[in-house]
């Protein structure tokens, strides 16, 4: 089921617990219990999503969704927070540089220690999300988008399977892993269901075929 697979990520300033190592910090994420969504949950939200063709890129650019923020205490922005909340034995320098830690790609079932080799995708690309509604935001909105640790729309993924995805919907790309399909599917259509975008038919078809999987 979808609710045994879908992690959907949350805030983490006020959860994560320092412990001093050398050379800096080793940061353990305390994490709240996750936030299921149902197979039935992500059907009825499907459903919702309005269809229609992609909107134009006219006017699109990345620095539209100003992203990688600064969060909270200690300097750290959008990126640093998402390293130390989706790795484990992450090291830490003052004030916010990621030295080191383990993190898992759920595309590709790569794991990796050096963060250089990890990206923080946008589950929902950020031209995707222009063409499907975002065009009509103020930059905010983009900004708060494009930063969200909230929703399910980020993760800590292998950085050339992020470049080879690009801005691609799912009838387009979907991740190598075919056994994270299924959760795939449940954070493309959350995301989406939380901001208001839209979705193409060819789009929606093969979500469909991806939750059917579950």
């Amino acid at each position: 089921m979808l609710g045994q697979l879908v992690r959907m990520p949350v805030a983490l300033l006020a959860a994560l617990l320092l412990v001093v190592g050398v050379g800096g910090c080793t940061v353990t994420a305390a994490l709240p219990e996750a936030r299921p969504i149902s197979s039935d949950d992500a059907h009825a939200q499907l459903a919702a999503l309005v269809e229609r063709a992609p909107g134009s890129m006219r006017g699109y650019s990345r620095d539209r969704f100003p992203h990688w923020s600064t969060q909270g205490k200690g300097g750290c922005d959008t990126r640093d927070l998402a390293l130390q909340r989706d790795g484990t034995d992450v090291v830490v320098e003052p004030p916010c540089k990621i030295v080191s830690g383990v993190w898992n790609s759920p595309y590709d079932e790569a794991t990796h220690t050096d963060p250089s080799e990890v990206d923080i995708d946008h589950v929902v690309p950020l031209a995707e999300a222009w063409r499907s509604g975002a065009a009509d935001w103020d930059d905010d909105r983009r900004e708060a988008f494009a930063n969200d640790l909230n929703g399910p729309g980020l993760l800590t993924v292998t950085d050339n399977v992020n470049q080879a995805k690009g801005d691609q919907p799912p009838n387009l790309w979907k991740p190598k892993n075919t056994g994270y399909w299924c959760t795939y599917a449940g954070l493309w259509i959350g995301t989406k269901h939380q901001w208001g975008l839209s979705v193409t038919s060819a789009e929606r078809s093969a979500l469909l075929d991806m939750l059917n999987r579950c």
